[in-house]
Parts: C-alpha cells; sequence; structure tokens
C-alpha cells in the first residue's frame, strides 16, 4: 500500500461568486483529502470554504489564511511568506491556481528554495479569448516573470484537450503535461429534487412555456446577448419559450441585457432571477428544457457538467474548453450567434423524446466520465509523478 501524501494548495480567494476555477479547487481538495491525504488549502480569504472543514475530526483539508500585502492584495506578504515557509515541513508537493496572480511567483520562490516540486493549473487563462483581452499587459507580464511560473514547475496541468492545445502556444509544457478532467463532487445530484422546489422559489417561472436556462456569472464573455437573441427568433416563429437567465453580475451590465430584452419584445418572456444555489439550482436544471452556454471561453464548464448531470441536454460553443468531450455526451455545439443557437435549442423545444434521450445519455455520459473514484485516482498518479520527478 503506498503511502499518502502531503499536498498543499494555494489560491488566493475562496469565494464562489467568483466562478468555477473557486469550486474546482474546493472540490479537489476535499476529493484528495477523502483519500487519506493530508491536506492543505493556503488563501488570503477563506469566506466560502465548507463549513463542515471547520470541525475538529473527519477527513478534511486544513485551512490556513495568510495575509496579503498592505499594498496591494494581489501579492504576499512578507508575515504571510513567513507563515507559508512555516507550514511547508513534511510537506511532498504545492498545487498553484490561478496563475496570473502574481502571489504564486512569491510562492514559487518560497518552494524552489525549499526543494519542494509543484504542479500548476491552467485554468483556461492561456485559452486564445482569454490571451486577446488585454493581450500586450498579459504577454509582457509572461515576457517578464510569468512564464517562469510555468518552466519551473514540475507538472503543467490542464482539464482538457483543447486547453492543452491553446496553452502551449504561450508556454513551454512539452512533456510536463497532464491532462485530467477536474474532480467535480456529483454526490449532491443523487437523488435529484425534481423541479418543484425551483418553481416554489422562483413562482414567475412558466409551466406551460419551453423554458432555455442560462446559469453562469453574467459576464460579457459569457455571450448572453446571443442567447436573447435566439430567443427572439423562437419566439417569432411562434415557439412558447421562456429565458431563465440565473447568476451573478455586475448591475450595470444585467441592466444592458434587460434593456436589449426590451428592445427584442422577449422582455415578458425573460425572467432575471440572479445568484442561485444548492437544491434550488439542481431543481432548475430539471424543470428546464435545454441548458444554454454561449460562451466566448470556459475552461472546464463545471455548470455544463451540473446540466448534464441532471439529465438537461446542453448546447454551447467550442469556446467551452470541454467541448470535444461533451459532444461525446450529446451536447450540441453552436456558433456564437443567435440564428445558430436558435437552431440548436429549437432541436429540444420542439421535439420531446429526443430532449428525453439526449438528457439521459448526457447525464450517463457525465456521470461515467466525472466517475469520483476513477478521477481522484488520475490526480493521485499525477502527484505521484510530481513527487518522483522532484524539482526542476
Amino acid at each position: 500500500m503506498t503511502s499518502p501524501l502531503s499536498c498543499i494548495h494555494f489560491v488566493s480567494e475562496i469565494r464562489l461568486e467568483l466562478g468555477g476555477v473557486v469550486q474546482a479547487v474546493v472540490d479537489l481538495c476535499q476529493a484528495i483529502s477523502a483519500r487519506g491525504h493530508k491536506v492543505t488549502l493556503v488563501t488570503f480569504d477563506a469566506t466560502d470554504v465548507p463549513a463542515h472543514w471547520t470541525e475538529a475530526s473527519g477527513n478534511w483539508p486544513q485551512v490556513v489564511e495568510i495575509k496579503s500585502a498592505s499594498y496591494s492584495k494581489r501579492f504576499v506578504s512578507r508575515e504571510g511568506l513567513q507563515d507559508f515557509r512555516d507550514m511547508l515541513d513534511g510537506v511532498d508537493l504545492a498545487h498553484l491556481h490561478t496563475p496570473w496572480e502574481p502571489s504564486n511567483l512569491q510562492i514559487m520562490r518560497v518552494l524552489r528554495k525549499q526543494g519542494i516540486p509543484y504542479i500548476v493549473t491552467v485554468h483556461g487563462m492561456l485559452d486564445e479569448w482569454s490571451m486577446q483581452r488585454k493581450s500586450l499587459k498579459k504577454q509582457a507580464y509572461l515576457s517578464l516573470c510569468g512564464r517562469k511560473l510555468f518552466e519551473n514547475a514540475t507538472t503543467v496541468h490542464l482539464t482538457a484537450e483543447s486547453e492543452s492545445e491553446q496553452a502551449s502556444r504561450w508556454v513551454p509544457i512539452g512533456d510536463r503535461e497532464a491532462v485530467q478532467c477536474y474532480a467535480l463532487d456529483l454526490t449532491s445530484y443523487d437523488p435529484l429534487p425534481g423541479p418543484d422546489p425551483a418553481y416554489k422559489a422562483y413562482p414567475a417561472i412558466c409551466p406551460e412555456r419551453k423554458k432555455i436556462l442560462f446559469l453562469s456569472r453574467i459576464h460579457p464573455k459569457k455571450g448572453v446577448e446571443f442567447l436573447l437573441q435566439a430567443g427572439a427568433l423562437l419566439r417569432d416563429e411562434g415557439l412558447p419559450v421562456q429565458l431563465l437567465i440565473a447568476g451573478p453580475g455586475e448591475e450595470s451590465y444585467i441592466n444592458q441585457l434587460k434593456a436589449l430584452a426590451r428592445n427584442l419584445g422577449i422582455e415578458e418572456q425573460t425572467e432575471f432571477l440572479g445568484m442561485v444555489r444548492g437544491i434550488e439550482k439542481r431543481s432548475l436544471f430539471q424543470l428546464s428544457d435545454v441548458f444554454v452556454l454561449p460562451t466566448y471561453q470556459e475552461n472546464f464548464g463545471l455548470v455544463i457538467a451540473e446540466a448534464m448531470a441532471c439529465g438537461t441536454p446542453v448546447v454551447t460553443t467550442r469556446g467551452t474548453d470541454i467541448w470535444r468531450e461533451i459532444e461525446r455526451g450529446g451536447a450540441r455545439i453552436a456558433e456564437i450567434n443567435g440564428e445558430s443557437l436558435a437552431d440548436e435549442i429549437r432541436v429540444f423545444v420542439t421535439d420531446k423524446q429526443l430532449r428525453d434521450e439526449i438528457g439521459q445519455k448526457g447525464l450517463h455520459f457525465v456521470r461515467n466520465w466525472l466517475d469520483r473514484d476513477n478521477v481522484v485516482q488520475g490526480y493521485e498518479r499525477i502527484y505521484r509523478d510530481t513527487v518522483e520527478k522532484g524539482p526542476r
């Protein structure tokens, strides 16, 4: 029997409103810890760590908050760096996240001085769309110092084939690549709650209409405006659809989307539900006829896997790094425009038999693909291989 590992994760903030990266880190720490390994999660802000992690007993990760610098929350303070050094006795490896944060460079230097190998997860931050935003600034950062984070890593972790193709254009990876999907926790999806909790929580949802769901952080990169355009096209065809837009976002941007819905004449068919979590979220997936994520860029797309785990058909774009994988599970891949989205959505709001068949295909696919034991064993292999190789 192989001995348990001691690993330390660093991510700047544990706040779920920041998106799927944070949830992915939490799920991975929980999964590795549950296998008997010692896991320490280091962060500046532990706001949304699971409440039970603070209990004295159980196979939970240890959570340690260190101080950020007084001049910027993107850097570790001198005191925080010393606290981090003090945690490293007996640690086998470290796992670093959100590589654009300069605090990772500080952590990297400490690890190298201590001779501890580390993994860095890209989390979609080197995707083509991401690199086109503030491109000169990002390329300058990589040239000056950011590329060192990847060059000195024993292992570079990516979550999908498409992400690997895009990231390798910007940083040297070579034989240090490890492709492994996220360790999504699907235990709360069995059994499923049914549609009633969502109908109760959101009385404006119309049972008689075909429901098209968007659920994610509401941000310009998510392409919600194209979903609204698709909804208008389907309305013009006489299809009784209702758009459900769920998730947090900047009030000014959400107001822009509401104005677009008014201009398109679909204000009465569109509901903005705000942040949705827990049983209501799973219920919302179940009552929806199709889930749509018309995104320009999405690394793993946890919300897509969640929709499929609820038996809800999915329409998304090649902006999602896992598009090749989920297409095998029945997801429809559209172009990023209203017409293409409407074409794919129409299939599911007009053909109940096909909708049910694709929903069940996706459910079985995602539960096999993201089987907890297999995924976590994959991470264990990556971790042990990193320890065996040692620091670069």
